[in-house]
């Protein structure tokens, strides 16, 4: 693959001109909770892409270490049916439905033509679809039947902080992220070794072959798979590569880990893109090979796509 920098995996929102109300000043915060995560051993781990497959200005490097204290995370990406929890409970309404569109792969719009709003900049694999949101991924002719343990997708960064703090939680680090992806491998490629199909088997849902026309979905997935798909990590969380991007807590910077602090790091004071994670059904070696457990990329708080979801952390009791 070439290294020149590639445009992120999800595209910065393009909202259509629609009334919107203003975003929820907030939903009520719950009362800390662990459910459904794994506890994360406390440790020292080096942070950062040592193999020099990554792209320059997504600051993979330099490798330094890290240390953490101990913290919880979710072992799946939430789904579809715990979303739907937090909707019923709260009335929250996504960015993506308050912006009347998102982005949806090119090769699985279901939607009219007029909703067919034209393609992202850069990268016209991308569909800006009115009315595409988490409940219709697709467009408007599309829904969630029979995905209720699939990722839910169409999530801004703002969505996703709105759910962790009604469910208790908040979004991890980008160094908990990493830490807990790795699963205990020190320096490996990827959350199993450093071979992607060890014994000819896929350990993730990524895209397989001709990028963006063609995939073969060897795997068994065209777009999302459900949360507990593949094998778990050391670690017990699924699906740390591949099926879709995950957001963290910290504002994006490509030369923050030549001055990161060593312990807990929580990234820049500032910045205009939060920090993505995991890669995404999309993700290619041809293209994009941001499945690999130390790569970055970014995106504005309020932008959204059909491969951009989340999973949630929480302090150690103790912490």
């Amino acid at each position: 693959m070439t290294r020149d920098h590639r445009p992120c995996c999800t595209p910065a929102a393009s909202p259509v001109a629609v009334a919107m109300s203003p975003p929820a000043s907030g939903h009520a915060a719950r009362a800390r909770s662990t459910r459904g995560q794994v506890l994360v051993p406390g440790g020292e781990f080096a942070m950062g892409d040592a193999f020099a497959e990554g792209y320059p200005a997504d600051g993979e490097t330099p490798v330094h270490p890290v240390r953490l204290a101990p913290f919880h995370i979710d072992e799946t990406a939430v789904t579809n049916a715990r979303f739907a929890g937090f909707v019923k409970a709260t009335g929250h309404v996504t960015d993506a439905e308050r912006y009347g569109s998102s982005a949806v792969f090119h090769l699985v719009v279901a939607a009219p033509a007029a909703d067919v709003l034209g393609n992202a900049a850069g990268a016209p694999w991308w569909i800006n679809v009115r009315g595409a949101h988490w409940r219709r991924p697709e467009g408007a002719h599309s829904d969630i039947t029979g995905r209720q343990n699939h990722p839910v997708v169409h999530i801004s960064f703002n969505d996703a902080t709105a759910y962790a703090r009604w469910a208790g939680k908040r979004l991890p680090t980008e160094a908990e992220w990493e830490y807990a992806a790795r699963g205990g491998l020190a320096g490996r490629r990827y959350a199993w070794g450093d071979e992607l199909t060890p014994g000819g088997r896929w350990r993730c849902n990524i895209w397989q072959g001709r990028f963006p026309h063609v995939n073969t979905a060897e795997d068994g997935h065209l777009t999302t798979a459900p949360v507990k798909s593949y094998r778990p990590n050391g670690f017990g969380l699924w699906n740390t590569a591949g099926n879709v991007w995950e957001w963290c807590s910290d504002w994006f910077s490509p030369s923050y880990y030549a001055d990161a602090p060593a312990a807990d790091p929580r990234g820049p004071e500032t910045g205009t893109a939060r920090v993505l994670r995991g890669g995404s059904y999309l993700c290619h070696d041809s293209y994009c090979n941001r499945y690999r457990v130390a790569a970055r990329s970014a995106n504005t708080p309020e932008s959204s796509s059909g491969n951009l979801g989340f999973r949630c952390a929480n302090d150690s009791a103790g912490t």
